[in-house]
């Protein structure tokens, strides 16, 4: 619960509204403590101020990390990313979609052409003016056979010409009224025309690149062209990769660092108590997962498949290792915040009689399952692998626990692995998550699910504009990953940063965590 002193501090450091600080402190019984305090503390509007060298301690990133926009897949690099280069497009807080170096847009009639505005006006850290050519060879690198993560939300696209120097247009082979969201996906990133060398990268960004250690830290400094004259106020950057969770939150209490995320949920109330730290929290589509290959015997039996589902304990893991700060998942990728979340799926519950059922149906007999589990995925990612192990054991189901080291996990075992324990972070729109990590061709694919129906359902969603019909085929589309997928999503988790009381102008919500990695832009240091 949030207590008096929670919201004061809120309110002192331009986090809360005097309106909201007076709403809180009413629901709390202690709207006369409230007035005779503000009374005596005048209310401010924080102005951003210019300067200071801002270090951020983060959860996530490992020693084969890139820098190249193509391989990104944990919030450690996105971070960087989005510190040193732009975007096509951005959300904001409330998953709102916002111009960055596409100022504006056009789609024909049918979704099948796109018209790209490029803004004027915009360098790179080199000097280069961006023109057409880079957004063209920017967007080119995740299309045909390149590695991408977002190679599959590219299949579709069949020519991108150069109109003029601030102009071009997408043709596709099918209708596609998300593009533009596609394009906000954090892999989009722009840099200039025919750049190769990722150990020293060059873009638009916030931060012109200085060093990079990959899983250990990094350093940018101010773009004193940056074409966004209200963001980036801090004149350096430091990112330090802190694995562990209690020294992440000892480095911010100590004020090593002024900002991390992914704050221990088990000790988060202790970290509340510290005088110089604020917390902060919200709903997100961020969802844990263990994914289950249907290309893998014995996954490719849709009996075992619904046996594992029933076999874990959603509540206990949100309650044992989230610490209540979420919500329970039904196994498709879409939060209940999203506006096309299928609310009449009945949610799937521990269920130890349908469990057996379902496993003596897929006659695994006494085999124990690999499962490769690592933090790596998240802080508590093995906590969570125990507590599923420990419930499927009450229905006669073994798992082989494989505690992975973090360093390495995403590239030797995630997608390799027959049943793994990962996360997701959130997308722009359900579509969106949906076709990233589930179409047939996604090479994201990781619980390998190829079903034509649920395709052509995208397909379909995505060339409609008739909301009420794009609807219905994404609430059938989740409706057949809930009941055949591989995807076991026991919880999404509420978003759950923290930083000194010096930082200002914090904000939470959007697509992913630290404000869409960007949390570097946005706020200034009053120290």
């Amino acid at each position: 619960m949030t207590s008096f002193n929670d919201l004061h501090r809120a309110f002192s450091s331009g986090r809360l509204s005097r309106r909201d600080f007076f709403a809180g402190a009413t629901a709390l019984g202690l709207a006369a403590a409230a007035t005779n305090l503000i009374g005596t503390t005048p209310a401010r509007a924080d102005t951003p101020k210019r300067g200071g060298n801002l270090r951020i301690g983060i959860g996530g990133g490992g020693t084969t990390d890139s820098l190249d926009p193509r391989t990104y897949a944990d919030i450690g690099v996105i971070t960087l990313g989005a510190q040193l280069f732009s975007s096509l497009v951005e959300f904001d807080e409330n998953h709102n979609l916002v111009p960055a170096l596409i100022e504006t847009w056009e789609v024909k009639p049918g979704a099948k052409e796109w018209v790209l505005n490029i803004r004027k006006g915009v360098t790179f850290h080199n000097g280069k003016t961006l023109d057409a050519d880079d957004i063209i060879y920017s967007i080119n690198l995740h299309r045909g056979d390149s590695k991408s993560g977002a190679v599959g939300q590219t299949k579709h696209i069949t020519d991108i010409r150069k109109l003029s120097d601030q102009q071009i247009s997408i043709t596709l082979t099918r209708g596609d009224s998300e593009l533009i969201n596609v394009l906000g996906d954090f892999h989009f990133k722009v840099v200039p025309n025919g750049f190769t060398d990722w150990s020293k990268p060059i873009g638009t960004g916030a931060y012109a690149f200085v060093n990079f250690i990959p899983g250990v830290s990094s350093r940018g400094t101010r773009n004193a062209n940056f074409w966004r004259t209200d963001r980036a106020f801090a004149d350096s950057v430091d990112v330090t990769f802190i694995t562990d969770s209690a020294a992440r939150a000892n480095a911010l209490v100590v004020g090593q660092v002024d900002i991390i995320n992914r704050a221990d949920r088990r000790t988060i109330d202790l970290l509340k108590q510290a005088s110089n730290v604020a917390v902060e929290t919200g709903p997100t589509g961020w969802h844990g997962i263990f994914a289950a290959r249907l290309d893998k015997a014995p996954y490719s039996d849709p009996n075992l498949r619904l046996a594992l589902k029933y076999a874990i304990d959603r509540e206990q893991i949100l309650k044992t290792v989230f610490n209540g700060y979420g919500s329970v998942g039904n196994d498709h990728p879409v939060p209940k915040g999203d506006p096309f979340f299928n609310s009449d799926l009945p949610q799937t519950a521990f269920d130890l009689d349908k469990a057996k059922f379902y496993a003596k149906k897929a006659n695994i007999g006494a085999t124990a399952l690999p499962l490769a589990t690592s933090d790596a995925a998240y802080e508590g990612a093995v906590n969570a692998a125990e507590l599923y192990q420990a419930s499927a054991a009450k229905a006669g189901i073994t798992f082989d626990l494989q505690r992975e080291p973090a360093d390495g996990f995403w590239s030797n075992v995630w997608l390799k692995r027959p049943l793994v324990g990962s996360y997701w972070q959130g997308r722009s729109t359900a579509l969106q998550i949906l076709d990233v990590a589930y179409r047939s061709d996604a090479p994201w694919n990781e619980t390998a699910w190829h079903n034509e129906k649920f395709d052509k359902l995208l397909t379909d969603a995505a060339a409609e504009i008739d909301t009420a019909k794009r609807k219905s085929y994404i609430w059938e589309a989740q409706r057949l990953l809930h009941e055949d997928g591989g995807a076991i999503i026991p919880i999404f988790s509420d978003e759950l940063e923290a930083h000194g009381t010096q930082v200002k102008g914090y904000k939470t919500g959007g697509i992913d965590s630290l404000y869409n990695g960007r949390i570097a832009e946005i706020v200034w240091l009053d120290s």
